[in-house]
């Protein structure tokens, strides 16, 4: 009977692993394909071969798209623009709103923190009239201007980086106040250092919503030079390629990169943090 029951925990952890494992490759295999499918000719895709493997691949699809497709490139690099830029903007500006309200206090703070608290509850979809009026007037509408300022700072982000400040050790603070470092010394030398881990993350979801953004561009933007990659990829799609699913993969694989590779990068650093927290 022990014997029995010393089995038991270990086939119901077998089972569990066979589980997880099901659902990982459910959940990948739609990508995988995608990737698959980007190096594959046109008539596999459409033939229905759901098969990851083909003796047909090749790299003509990337070929076509980041050599005679030349728009695609400077659409590519349009996002990457946007996104950088917009990215350490909000990084900067949450950051240091988000001290403001934890660390100093002046006049009409507790108020300006209800008031944003109101201002998470609208929807985005709700100004999207009023800054293109607000843009349109200002003159810098078809601009990349009007795809980051608008953008340039996010209200969840600034309560996230104020829950930190909040929690943060005032004692950190003071130390180094005695040793004579000045407010801003402070901040750009001790707190935002120390606050790498949640910077890390709001930099990822920041990244990621200037990089996959769709209505922005699609209202703000009219010349097809200054297309980010989001509506460049719609552009290529309806017009260009139409039915061309090998190219429009080719596409999509190259644009779901650069997100990788920023989760990558900012992940290690997040891991940095957290080692940090544990030897505190």
């Amino acid at each position: 009977m022990k014997e029995k029951k010393a089995k038991a925990p270990s086939l119901g952890r077998a089972m569990l692993y066979v589980i997880l494992i099901a659902a990982a490759f459910l959940t990948l295999y739609p990508f995988l394909w995608m990737v698959a499918a980007s190096f594959k000719p046109l008539k596999e895709i459409v033939g229905g071969n759901m098969s990851l493997i083909s003796p047909n691949m090749s790299l003509d699809n990337y070929t076509y798209i980041l050599g005679r497709s030349s728009m695609f490139t400077r659409w590519f690099f349009n996002s990457l623009f946007v996104s950088v830029i917009g990215t350490t903007l909000n990084v900067f500006i949450n950051t240091m709103a988000g001290y403001s309200l934890s660390r100093l206090h002046f006049p009409g703070r507790d108020k300006i923190h209800h008031f944003l608290l109101v201002l998470m509850m609208v929807p985005g979809q709700v100004l999207l009239i009023p800054n293109y009026l607000i843009l349109q007037n200002l003159g810098m509408l078809d601009s990349y201007t009007a795809l980051i300022i608008p953008s340039a700072a996010n209200i969840g982000n600034i309560f996230l980086m104020r829950q930190f400040f909040v929690n943060f050790p005032k004692e950190v603070e003071e130390a180094a106040s005695i040793d004579g470092l000045g407010r801003y010394s402070r901040f750009f030398r001790i707190s935002m250092p120390l606050a790498r881990p949640t910077i890390a993350t709001q930099a990822i979801f920041v990244f990621m919503g200037f990089w996959n953004s769709f209505t922005g561009p699609m209202l703000y933007i009219k010349s097809e030079a200054k297309y980010t990659l989001t509506l460049g990829l719609q552009s290529f799609q309806s017009q260009n390629a139409g039915t061309m699913w090998n190219q429009v993969m080719a596409a999509a694989c190259i644009s779901v990169l650069p997100i990788i590779i920023i989760y990558l990068i900012f992940n290690k650093f997040f891991m940095v943090g957290v080692r940090m927290d544990g030897e505190k």
